[in-house]
C-alpha cells in the first residue's frame, strides 16, 4: 500500500490512479478514500491522474491521538499534493472534505492548485448563530456525539438513511451500499471521529471565501438533511467570486452515489 507520511510524521494510505493533470478527491466523515472509487476510475479513464487519500485518524491511514482541526488537516492536503508532486491540481471536497479545501485556499494560499470544487459541503459555517440563522442547531451535533459516544454502530445505521435519503417509501441505494458505508465508518478510531465532528460542526469559514480564487465548482442537494444547502452551498457559491453553483433538485447529502452519473459528467465537463 501506498503511504505518506505529514510534517508530524503520521502516515496517510493514498491512491494514485492514471496519468495526467492531478485531481485530488477528499472524503468526507466519517468514510475514507474508498467513497470516491466510481468517480476516480470515470475522471482517471478520461484522462486524469486522480489522488485520494484516507484523512488521518479514517481508514488505512493512523491514527494519531491530535490533528483532527482543520489547520492541521489542510497541512496534510498540502503535505499530499508536496509528496505526490502534484501540480495545476484541482481540489475536490466532499462534506466535511470541503473545510479541507477552504482551509487549504487559505492557509497555503491555494498554492499548485488551478480549480476547485466544493460537494454536499459544509463550507461555509455549519453552525446556527445569531448570525447565522440558516445554520444548525448545536444540539444536534450534540446529540450525534451523544450517540457515536453510546452506540456508534447504531448511531450509523440511522445516520446513513438520512445520508442518502433512504425513507419508508424513497430507497435510492442498497441495503448492501448501506453496509459498505457502515464498514467503511466504523474503520475510523472514536476519537478521531468525535473531534472531526466537533471541526466540521463549529468551523466558520465564512472569512475564508474571499481565498477561492480559482474556478469553484459547487455542487448540493436540495434535499440534503445532513448539510442544508441553505446553510452550506447557497452561501458558499454566493461568496465566492468565480463559482459554479449546480444544485441537484431532490438529491440528499450522499449525491455522490444517489447521483454518481451526473456528478461525474459535472466534474469532467468542469475540468475541460
Amino acid at each position: 500500500m501506498n503511504f505518506i507520511k505529514t510534517k508530524d510524521g503520521t502516515r496517510l494510505y493514498f491512491k494514485d490512479w492514471g496519468m495526467g493533470r492531478p485531481v485530488i478527491l477528499i472524503h468526507g466523515w466519517p468514510l475514507c478514500a474508498d467513497s470516491w472509487d466510481s468517480h476516480a476510475l470515470a475522471i482517471a479513464n478520461a484522462g486524469y491522474r486522480v489522488i485520494t487519500y484516507d484523512r488521518r485518524g479514517f481508514g488505512r491511514s493512523e491514527q494519531p491521538w491530535t490533528g483532527y482541526e482543520y489547520d492541521t488537516l489542510a497541512d496534510d492536503l498540502a503535505d499530499v499534493i508536496r509528496e505526490t508532486d502534484a501540480r495545476d491540481a484541482t481540489i475536490v471536497g466532499f462534506s466535511m472534505g470541503g473545510g479541507e479545501v477552504a482551509r487549504y485556499m487559505s492557509r497555503h494560499g491555494g498554492k499548485n492548485i488551478a480549480q476547485a470544487a466544493l460537494i454536499s459541503s459544509i463550507v461555509p459555517y455549519m453552525l446556527k448563530t445569531t448570525d447565522n440563522p440558516n445554520g444548525v442547531e448545536q444540539s444536534v451535533f450534540d446529540e450525534m456525539a451523544d450517540g457515536i459516544k453510546n452506540d456508534r454502530p447504531g448511531f450509523y445505521g440511522g445516520f446513513f438513511k438520512d445520508f442518502y435519503g433512504v425513507g419508508i417509501v424513497s430507497k435510492p441505494v442498497s441495503d448492501e451500499c448501506l453496509q459498505w458505508t457502515h464498514s467503511m465508518a466504523m474503520m475510523g478510531s472514536l476519537k478521531a471521529t468525535l473531534d472531526c465532528a466537533t471541526a466540521f460542526a463549529t468551523t466558520d469559514f465564512r472569512d475564508e471565501l474571499s481565498s477561492f480564487t480559482r474556478p469553484t465548482l459547487v455542487v448540493h442537494g436540495t434535499d440534503d438533511k445532513t448539510v442544508p444547502i441553505n446553510a452550506s452551498g447557497r452561501p458558499a457559491a454566493n461568496g465566492i467570486s468565480n463559482s459554479i453553483l449546480k444544485e441537484y433538485k431532490g438529491a440528499p447529502h450522499g449525491l455522490t452515489v444517489t447521483h454518481q452519473d451526473q456528478l461525474t459528467s459535472d466534474l469532467l465537463e468542469f475540468l475541460k
